[in-house]
């Protein structure tokens, strides 16, 4: 576990929201601070989190402590340029942590339960990429190896990983899920999460 990076991606400026995603409050705790707990939960040490759009005003009003920020001042280039900055920084400041598990920052039901299950296939196969199962399509959470850093690096556009792991589909190992994830874009998605808790 020493080894591992957690990446929580929280770069975005929720256009589709129309107000800061990352914020929302959901019994109390926000979208934000629930995800970096979880995180947190699992592996106190090695948790970084990619600010953008309201980057101040988020760390201000998150309450996590000693938390590893990173700032991504291409977030406009969409999702791609915050997992860039995310494992660019990992792999220059902390060079021995072997793999880095994505995450993004509005799934609220991601649990320590679900994520241990990824990290404990991904040490079962180190050489792997251990993604999330999205209708058969494979997503994050991922745990990515060290050896697909570099390609990580050059990933572009506002699909995230989505690409890269469609064109390595024979390396990758994808978990089952009871329910499918759910991702909180709009004030609708909110709405009916708040409703179903």
């Amino acid at each position: 576990m020493n080894s591992l990076a957690i990446l929580v991606l929280a770069a975005g400026k929720s256009s589709r929201m129309k107000a800061i995603k990352q914020l929302l409050k959901i019994n109390n705790k926000t979208l934000l601070e629930i995800t970096l707990e979880t995180a947190k939960n699992i592996n106190p040490e090695n948790v970084f989190c990619v600010l953008g759009a309201n980057a101040e005003k988020i760390k201000k009003e998150t309450n996590i402590k000693n938390m590893n920020y990173i700032f991504n001042e291409n977030f406009e280039e969409g999702l791609s340029s915050s997992i860039v900055y995310g494992v660019n920084y990992i792999q220059k400041k902390h060079s021995n942590l072997n793999s880095i598990l994505i995450l993004l920052s509005d799934q609220p039901e991601i649990n320590p339960k679900y994520l241990n299950s990824l990290i404990n296939l991904s040490l079962q196969n180190p050489q792997k990429i251990i993604a999330s199962n999205y209708s058969q399509k494979p997503g994050v959470p991922a745990v990515f190896p060290k050896k697909y850093f570099n390609q990580l690096l050059l990933l572009k556009g506002d699909k995230g990983a989505q690409k890269f792991l469609k064109n390595h589909t024979s390396e990758i190992i994808k978990i089952e899920r009871e329910k499918p994830l759910k991702d909180i874009d709009t004030q609708e998605d909110y709405l009916s999460y708040i409703n179903s808790i």
